[in-house]
């Protein structure tokens, strides 16, 4: 069985990830007889406790009373489908690309950015939630000993952030995989149009809003969107499967695509993501965070030692703890300490 599945492995693209080339694990292990290491990876980040987590962790609109706003949960399986689906068609690994997907979003503090906002304020050295992923994989889970993952899933992971400017600009560095990028990629087409979809469910926009290039060029329905932008990822990018005879390619987007792309993603910050209702909320959850980090930073003693290690001082041991938390969880441990914020909030 694993001489089948390795055999498959070599079948790949020649840009593809492989495990016999990978940097490997930071502790050797023997090979499992019916996993390839990748697909193992997977399956660690899939049954951690931080994965469950993320079904009650915010994605933009905070404790919504409806059932059908996305969650980072959701958001998390909608990634992994995109990336299987733009890494299948490139004959790219698509094991390592659906693991680093479903752990990219794993450090998300509670409340979304809003509660990664709180944090890096609270913190010294600050808190990006795609390292803080990387630190509850490598360290903090499996009772502080970390899942030991491989090297290409935890770059993808700590890669897959994006600045506002541009969904390839290079702030948290270039993935050192094509799947890397593809996770990268996938994360700004799942969030963009079910963000759309939340944003026209909480009344803010119409999808008849949207810019005119992004309806022209990508379609005015979630389907259309999504098939649009993958079609054109995989068009764009094949050279990653081994033809043309590009040296070193990339996984990328046609001018045009990347340009209506781009303004779509602006438009969600103008009109969405810093509207007034919305950052007002954003608001009241950073409060909350902040609460409650100064609450454990004075009380170290009632940090869980399940979400911290013993050893790390206490603000990082603070941080560590909350942003572990789910929304419902802080808001009603806020409350039973006392917190203003928390105390009328309704959920």
């Amino acid at each position: 069985m694993r001489r089948r599945l390795e055999a498959s492995e070599e079948l790949l693209s020649p840009f593809a990830a492989r495990g016999r080339t990978s940097k490997g694990r930071r502790e050797p292990e023997e090979p499992s007889p019916l996993r390839l290491e990748y697909q193992r990876d997977r399956d660690r980040i899939l049954h951690t406790k931080a994965f469950r987590r993320l079904k009650h962790k915010t994605q933009v609109f905070i404790a919504p009373a409806l059932d059908h706003y996305v969650t980072r949960l959701t958001h998390t399986l909608e990634v992994a489908q995109v990336a299987r689906t733009i890494t299948r068609a490139l004959n790219l690994n698509e094991d390592l690309a659906e693991a680093a997907a479903l752990g990219h979003d794993i450090g998300h503090g509670p409340f979304g950015h809003a509660g990664e906002e709180a944090l890096a304020e609270c913190l010294p050295e600050g808190f990006r939630h795609n390292y803080q992923s990387v630190r509850v994989l490598n360290v903090l889970e499996n009772g502080g000993q970390g899942l030991n993952l491989m090297y290409e899933t935890l770059d993808a992971i700590e890669k897959s952030s994006k600045a506002r400017e541009d969904i390839f600009a290079v702030g948290w560095g270039v993935p050192a995989t094509l799947e890397g990028q593809v996770v990268k990629v996938a994360d700004a087409v799942a969030y963009v149009n079910h963000d759309i979809g939340d944003a026209v469910r909480a009344g803010l926009i119409r999808e008849s809003d949207l810019p005119d290039a992004a309806r022209r060029v990508l379609g005015t329905s979630k389907g259309a969107r999504l098939n649009a932008l993958v079609t054109d990822i995989v068009a764009a990018s094949w050279p990653a499967t081994g033809a043309g005879g590009v040296a070193l390619p990339v996984i990328a987007f046609s001018p045009e695509v990347a340009a209506a792309v781009n303004e779509l993603r602006e438009f969600m910050f103008q009109r969405v993501y810093l509207y007034d209702s919305t950052r007002k909320e954003a608001e009241r959850g950073k409060r909350v965070v902040i609460f409650l980090f100064e609450h454990f930073a004075r009380h170290p003693e009632l940090i869980s030692p399940d979400y911290s290690l013993a050893g790390d001082p206490v603000e990082r041991r603070a941080a560590d703890y909350v942003s572990g938390m789910t929304d419902r969880y802080a808001l009603r441990l806020a409350r039973e300490l006392g917190c203003s914020e928390a105390l009328d909030w309704v959920t």
